[in-house]
């Protein structure tokens, strides 16, 4: 066998590393470098590239080389206003990537599924403080009051979020081994997941069904992923309410039926006239509201028949106060609503499948990514997402 310098060094650091109860890279993986490159949010608009020494992993730890993550409507409020105080902050939690090393106590990932390194791997959330949330939790919590990478506070290992290049999955982590999806697809596993619990809170109201009429208000990423996980349900008609005829056209794409632009119509009465003649005549059965404009949540009622049914989902964060009529659009119309806040544990996993489902049914999700920059662009990628000029940003490394 023919063992260069270069492999004896490499045999040597995994013995080594063996011995101390790790598992680590094989060789053909590459040798994990000294430092790893992070972006660090240090002030408003503003990422830096900072090089920080790779931290030790523990036994309960995994070192993830980073692939790719999305860019949330989150870091975009982070990068513009820090609502939350972070800064200066590691952010991106819709990330995914490759195990290149272990601690020995590591054998499953959440959902019981075996761990290796060269897995690849998304995370969820971090439940240190709620040993009740489980993956079969019964009482469906979802995952407000938890932890997420990419919304951490710094600290002195600084791998914290997905905008990097390595991240440090920490023990007691939520973690899924999902090597076989493509980078697209888990690059959209964490927005598709929203989508995923929004359905299963509107299913709770007996509401919607197969033949259900719904309306989806918002056709950015998270109302176009909205209307391809109901198409994968199969339900068939479906109206998209958007002010762009770009987003209108892809939700066609996504499995909408017909589309109405909000722009072409004045007032709400009209608008409420054009989407029930988008509908043959009638009004919608449910709708799904995906904006976070208060406006258009006070809009929503007009588009729902008596009995219908809502779910609201666009404020992520405090967006301001909506101005409804109880009477009228809520008490006299019977209407049935629920919210719906980021995902459960069950959901995440559930997620996987969706996405498998939309692709078979030939679903573009994948399409949904209409620009990738690699981490050094990452203030580039932060303003493109700010202009609205795409619909999923995504930072992808090479």
């Amino acid at each position: 066998m023919d063992i260069n310098s270069s492999n004896i060094e490499q045999i040597v650091r995994q013995v080594l590393e063996s011995m101390n109860g790790k598992t680590v890279a094989p060789a053909a993986a590459g040798a994990i470098p000294a430092t790893a490159h992070v972006a660090m949010l240090t002030s408003l608009e503003k990422f830096e590239v900072k090089e920080y020494p790779m931290p030790t992993v523990g036994d309960d730890d995994i070192l993830v080389r980073v692939e790719g993550c999305g860019i949330c409507g989150t870091d975009a409020h982070e990068f513009k206003r820090d609502p939350f105080g972070l800064i200066p902050v590691a952010l991106g939690h819709e990330g995914t990537g490759e195990i290149v090393k272990m601690g020995k106590n590591v054998k499953l990932d959440s959902a019981g599924k075996p761990l290796n390194v060269g897995d690849k791997v998304v995370t969820c959330m971090i439940f240190k403080d709620n040993p009740d949330i489980t993956m079969f939790d019964l009482n469906k919590q979802n995952v407000g009051g938890a932890d997420v990478y990419g919304l951490l506070p710094d600290d002195d290992i600084h791998l914290n979020g997905w905008f990097s290049d390595y991240i440090l999955v920490r023990g007691g982590s939520t973690i899924f081994n999902v090597s076989d999806l493509d980078l697209d697809s888990r690059i959209l596993i964490e927005p598709c997941a929203v989508l995923i619990h929004a359905v299963e809170r509107a299913k709770t109201t007996g509401i919607l069904r197969f033949n259900s009429r719904v309306v989806v208000q918002g056709c950015g990423p998270i109302g176009l992923i909205c209307i391809a996980v109901l198409r994968t349900m199969g339900i068939e008609n479906i109206v998209a309410v958007d002010g762009e005829d770009k987003r209108l056209e892809f939700a066609k794409l996504m499995g909408a039926n017909a589309v109405v632009n909000f722009k072409n119509h004045k007032g709400v009465e009209a608008l409420a006239g054009g989407v029930k003649d988008a509908f043959g005549g009638y009004l919608a059965d449910f709708a799904f509201q995906c904006t976070g404009s208060p406006v258009a949540h006070s809009n929503i009622y007009k588009f729902i028949r008596n009995g219908g049914g809502l779910c609201e989902l666009g404020f992520f964060i405090n967006g301001g106060d909506a101005t409804i009529n109880p009477h009228f659009d809520i008490c006299s119309k019977e209407i049935t609503t629920v919210g719906s806040w980021v995902y459960t544990l069950r959901d995440y996993a559930t997620t996987f499948d969706f996405l498998k489902r939309a692709k078979g049914i030939g679903l573009p999700i994948e399409k949904l990514i209409t620009h990738k920059y690699p981490l050094e662009q990452i203030n580039e990628a932060l303003q493109t997402n700010l202009k609205m000029e795409g619909l999923k940003i995504a930072i992808v490394n090479k």
